[in-house]
């Protein structure tokens, strides 16, 4: 069975933005060291856009092969006329007020989330699934993550969208690999405890 990641970046207290989820604050902690980690570890989470202006568009998948990401997530990308910021992985967007794809390499849950993110998992293969935000879909899914990857950067936002939306069912992780950052930035994986 194919693995659902939530590789998310936050704060040290735990938002992934500030209340209208906007995550700006913590850009500017993806500097050299913490980009080359990206792109030698998780290359598929960059946006397709960022991978190619920084000339790794190329780079193989490693991890995933599958995104589902909230609408939030994907207003982003629309914002900057980006209609598939995934292209180089199956982009599915959770929304039910979206309506008609604006990219038919973008595909639309509008119901059933749950139901379709265990039928992604039980397709054949080896690379998971990227689950990228949205603090309401990683909430209504928690039960279905098998994996947490947590970019913590050094910043305290004090408020905020929360990791997971509220109303989640609490879940035990086990701590994996934890990595470290000259910039105060770590990353921690955690496997879900079943």
């Amino acid at each position: 069975m194919r693995k659902l990641t939530y590789f998310i970046a936050c704060s040290i207290d735990g938002f992934i933005g500030d209340p209208s989820g906007d995550a700006t604050a913590m850009h500017s902690f993806v500097d050299e060291e913490v980009f080359g980690f990206l792109k030698a570890e998780y290359p598929e989470t960059l946006p397709s856009h960022v991978r190619r202006a920084t000339g790794i568009d190329d780079l193989p998948n490693q991890k995933f092969d599958t995104i589902v990401q909230g609408r939030r997530s994907y207003d982003l990308a629309l914002e900057i006329d980006v209609t598939s910021p995934y292209a180089h992985l199956r982009e599915y967007v959770a929304s039910r007020t979206l309506g008609e794809s604006p990219d038919p390499h973008v595909e639309i849950i509008a119901d059933d989330l749950v139901g379709k993110v265990r039928e992604l998992k039980a397709e054949d293969g080896h690379l998971g699934i990227y689950l990228c935000g949205g603090s309401r879909i990683a909430g209504e899914l928690i039960d279905e993550i098998d994996e947490l990857v947590v970019k913590t950067y050094p910043v305290v936002l004090g408020t905020g969208m929360p990791m997971f939306g509220s109303g989640s069912a609490a879940g035990e992780f086990t701590l994996g690999e934890v990595r470290t950052f000259k910039n105060g930035a770590t990353v921690r994986a955690y496997s879900r405890n079943r």
